[in-house]
């Protein structure tokens, strides 16, 4: 079995559940070493376990509250110390609702567990990926950045300013040979997407099946996503197969996004 990523080592971020642990799994899977990055220790270190050794790689943690700009800041100093190839940035989207409704602390709690942690994360592993020649930065983000999603008011915004945040960071290091790009999940069967169900059949009075097999419908696959289906995109846009692809929005939602 081929390894294209041994002896590269990705940071991943949101690490523990979800798309976040699917894809340190998968890329784990391609030859890498993993630092995972994550706020449960406990959480980590099963994760930690299930991760692939086929080829001897070396996996470790770090421990962080994307909620807390100072645990970030003060962590990016270890973070810089280490031979970071890849990076994947990915952490839970802000609550629902409507956009009127948003009290300004919203969006500005969302600004900073998002597009900040993605910056300080970014920044503490530029100077890694340019000194080794290799680099991919995957931002997780939603397909709300190509068509807003109704009662996500705070997400749609906040989604847009990380797809330009990392569209301008694809223009300016390309010539470093460092690829930046996002991965647009749509419907995906996480934590995330329950508590959105939990909110609509609280709000509608229907039950969550009804719910779920509502969204379904939009689906032209007539289905909500696994994880694993994501992080097979981000796998793929980490590997050396991709290494033309750069500034992209990958919609990873079975062609519900009614946008090109």
């Amino acid at each position: 079995m081929a390894y294209p990523l041994k002896n590269k080592t990705a940071l991943i971020s949101g690490a523990t559940a979800g798309i976040g642990k699917a894809s340190a799994l998968e890329i784990s899977k391609l030859g890498a070493n993993i630092v995972l990055l994550a706020r449960n220790k406990e959480k980590l270190e099963n994760t930690i376990n299930e991760l692939d050794q086929s080829c001897g790689q070396h996996h470790s943690f770090l421990i962080a509250d994307f909620s807390s700009q100072n645990e970030l800041e003060e962590l990016s100093d270890s973070i810089a110390k280490l031979p970071i190839n890849i990076l994947v940035n990915n952490t839970g989207g802000p609550a629902g609702g409507p956009i009127e409704h948003a009290k300004t602390n919203e969006f500005l709690a969302a600004f900073n567990q998002h597009l900040i942690a993605n910056h300080i994360l970014t920044q503490a592993t530029i100077e890694s990926m340019k000194s080794s020649g290799y680099g991919r930065i995957i931002n997780i983000i939603s397909t709300s950045v190509k068509a807003p999603l109704n009662g996500l008011g705070v997400s749609n915004t906040i989604r847009g300013a990380v797809a330009n945040w990392s569209k301008t960071m694809a223009n300016e290091l390309g010539k470093h040979q460092i690829t930046v790009n996002n991965v647009l999940p749509g419907a995906t069967n996480t934590g995330r997407l329950n508590q959105i169900f939990e909110a609509k059949a609280k709000k509608t009075g229907k039950s969550i099946q009804e719910i779920k097999t509502g969204m379904e419908s939009i689906v032209p696959l007539g289905r909500i996503a696994e994880p694993q289906e994501v992080a097979n995109a981000v796998a793929f846009l980490a590997s050396p197969k991709a290494s033309y692809i750069n500034g992209i929005n990958l919609p990873v939602d079975g062609g519900r996004t009614p946008s090109l």
